[in-house]
């Protein structure tokens, strides 16, 4: 199991303490984000990206990071491979799903991401790590769990395909509320970051 430290809106101090205590995996959320912080720590530190990706970001995020959890849709992917022929690099994704099909959220519905995997299959610059997902906020970590194994299940899914995409069928889910369920339901990689850092510091407004 692989513990990223979401680490939106920490300051670089939190983040060299967190690699000091023995943290190797940061998720940001925004590119712009990751700019400034990824020179300041250690080069064996890894970054992931675990917020939306816009096409126009498609290019730094290729020098970036180290892997992507957010391809929510076909143009995303399609972009990153664009980019990861020009920088001769395949980089490392999962397949955001949007479970419960909530507008306030991105990724890819089950069947829209079953019908885009011979796409997905012909771009070679992508490596299928797995899926990811954030499920519907609910009163307490239980009420994760079902959404969990719906993930779980669409992988099996994908990986049962006779002629699927190479597919890891890694599963990325799990947050500090919840993260204890999802390991209990597969989870390869949880992202945490008030459980780790401490409540995310607040907005500034310049």
């Amino acid at each position: 199991m692989n513990l990223l430290g979401a680490s939106k809106r920490q300051s670089i101090e939190v983040l060299q303490q967190a690699w000091e205590a023995g943290l190797r995996i940061f998720a940001e959320n925004r590119v712009q984000e990751a700019v400034t912080k990824i020179p300041q720590l250690p080069q064996e530190a890894e970054w992931h990206l675990i917020g939306p990706l816009q096409t126009n970001k498609a290019t730094r995020a290729v020098e970036l990071f180290d892997a992507i959890h957010s391809v929510d849709r076909l143009r995303i992917a399609e972009a990153l491979q664009h980019q990861g022929e020009r920088a001769e690099r395949t980089i490392p994704c999962f397949l955001e799903v949007n479970l419960a099909s909530e507008e306030s959220k991105h990724g890819f519905d089950e069947d829209e991401l079953i019908a885009a995997l011979p796409r997905l299959g012909e771009l070679t610059r992508i490596e299928l790590l797995g899926l990811m997902a954030i499920p519907p906020r609910g009163p307490h970590p239980e009420a994760a769990r079902p959404w969990f194994r719906r993930l779980a299940r669409l992988r099996d899914r994908i990986a049962a395909l006779p002629d699927g995409p190479a597919f890891r069928g890694l599963l990325s889910m799990g947050m500090s509320e919840d993260f204890e369920v999802a390991i209990e339901e597969g989870a390869t990689h949880v992202r945490v970051g008030t459980a780790l850092f401490g409540p995310r510091p607040p907005l500034t407004v310049s």
